[in-house]
């Protein structure tokens, strides 16, 4: 798994904009699975059915293995591509872009076809959102209540994000910390609490960031 990687916010996004009378209309969406991307981009086939093209790229996988775009139609190499292009810049992972073109009469050419699936892919992702997937650990920290308020606000004032707080006969409190933070988080916490707190690793998972 990677420690960190860009991806698209879950939501579904769409940003058009208008080149030349030509209407560009990106869809973004998340997509884990070659399958989950061939699927959104079917669907907006479907619903966008009178369009003059929906070209699209995704790029999925760790190491990027998957890589696919389609020109729907436009000259070789100026629309799928250069979505796929921007994508690669931007180090995106796990992300299908779909463009829908309504034609508005003047051709563009292909520099400035290239150019125009180019800046609705851009402006797209901008509107839908960029986050950092970071790769943390849910450590459990169990507390008397008297020991509450310190480490709490320790925590907070700290670069570590309080997951939850369970309220029990003593307090569980629930931190994502980064990977290769772990060890050290443990001797920071025992040093704050007197070796008084019960510290105990939990599952990983991705937090991820806005950015």
């Amino acid at each position: 798994m990677l420690s960190r990687y860009f991806t698209v916010r879950q939501e579904v996004c769409e940003h058009e904009i208008v080149i030349q009378k030509s209407r560009f209309i990106a869809h973004i969406k998340r997509a884990e699975t070659e399958i989950e991307a061939q699927e959104f981009i079917q669907g907006l086939k479907k619903k966008y059915w009178d369009a003059s093209h929906n070209c699209s790229a995704y790029l999925i996988g760790e190491n990027d293995l998957i890589q696919k775009a389609s020109d729907d139609g436009e000259p070789s190499g100026t629309a799928g591509v250069p979505i796929l292009e921007v994508l690669k810049k931007k180090n995106l992972k796990d992300t299908v872009v779909v463009i829908t073109r309504y034609f508005g009469g003047i051709k563009l050419g292909a520099g400035g076809l290239i150019r125009a699936y180019g800046k609705a892919t851009s402006e797209g992702l901008d509107h839908a959102g960029i986050v950092e997937r970071r790769l943390v650990q849910i450590i459990h920290v169990t507390i008397d209540y008297t020991w509450l308020g310190k480490v709490e606000k320790e925590l907070r004032e700290s670069e570590y994000i309080i997951k939850e707080i369970h309220y029990l006969e003593k307090v569980e409190i629930e931190v994502y910390v980064d990977e290769g933070q772990v060890g050290a988080f443990h001797d920071w916490i025992i040093e704050l609490t007197n070796g008084q707190a019960a510290i105990k690793n939990g599952e990983t998972d991705y937090l991820e960031v806005l950015l």
